[in-house]
């Protein structure tokens, strides 16, 4: 299997497994207080993957650092902003409003970099912004405090994608992963400290265990290490749009758990986002096809 066929693949799982975390998140923020929970969730994480990869702590450069601390602090913040606005506003919104990195990816990109996105590339993003507010917003479309703050975090996301992508051109993904989940696990205790009660950790509810190991262990050690590797071997407009599928299997989970009712509306959104993914993939090169005889 290619490079960046396997790397498809780890983004698509990526996106599954945090399309089912937004459930148990909701859940968790009902008990936790939100820096508490990101700084047992990031603690956790750093622990599984320095098991996990207990070589590749070894050969940690100081240059390394940096990049760890600036993704480090992009996770941090857009996690924040995002667990904040999950609070008070629904999931399904949350997960719409968060996909809007998928349409910033590529801005910043030829922003920062002067990398010029392809027009199917912009087309493709439009489209999937369109079918996740498909999927995602009620009729009203208010837009509340929460709502706001979710909007905030989606631009953070892609901001952390960004530097990711800037950070793994001199280290190895894995390293990168590592690095930012103790680095954000490091601003979440000095927000817990600061703002929150700390000593929440040994009033934990034993019926949310499951929930903080499901978010540390699949929703965040594995995900952002599929995220990483699969970056590096996908082209970064690519990858956001598969990883923000997220808010598909989102509003899936949640109507399989019995929290949202399929519609016409979530229906029709499907269906944009299937075009989005196909105009992605294929480039429309078989639009073009005639054009090269």
């Amino acid at each position: 299997m290619k490079k960046e066929t396997l790397g498809k693949l780890f983004l698509l799982t990526a996106a599954l497994i945090w399309g089912s975390s937004f459930v148990v998140m909701k859940s968790a923020v009902d008990f936790i207080t939100p820096f508490v929970l990101l700084f047992i969730r990031f603690t956790l994480s750093t622990l599984f993957m320095s098991c996990l990869f207990l070589k590749k702590i070894k050969i940690i450069k100081k240059e390394d650092l940096l990049g760890g601390f600036c993704a480090g602090l992009a996770l941090f913040s857009a996690f924040s902003i995002q667990t904040f606005g999950l609070r008070l506003t629904t999931p399904g919104k949350n997960a719409f409003l968060t996909a809007v990195y998928c349409t910033i990816v590529p801005l910043l990109s030829w922003l920062l970099f002067r990398k010029k996105p392809e027009k199917s590339q912009i087309y493709a993003a439009l489209l999937c912004f369109i079918g996740v507010g498909f999927v995602s917003l009620d009729s009203s479309l208010n837009m509340n405090l929460g709502d706001v703050y979710t909007l905030m975090g989606g631009f953070l996301y892609a901001v952390h994608i960004i530097v990711c992508e800037k950070a793994m051109k001199n280290t190895s993904p894995i390293i990168i992963t590592i690095l930012q989940f103790a680095f954000a696990a490091v601003f979440s205790l000095g927000a817990s400290l600061l703002f929150e009660d700390l000593s929440l950790i040994t009033q934990i509810n034993s019926s949310i265990y499951m929930h903080i190991l499901y978010l540390a262990f699949f929703a965040t050690t594995l995900c952002y290490l599929f995220q990483n590797v699969g970056q590096s071997w996908v082209n970064e407009n690519i990858a956001a749009l598969l990883l923000s599928l997220e808010s598909v299997f989102g509003v899936f989970f949640s109507i399989l758990l019995k929290k949202e009712t399929l519609t016409l509306q979530i229906v029709l959104g499907f269906i944009i986002i299937f075009l989005s993914v196909f105009v992605s993939e294929t480039k429309l090169s078989f639009l073009h096809k005639g054009e090269e005889k």
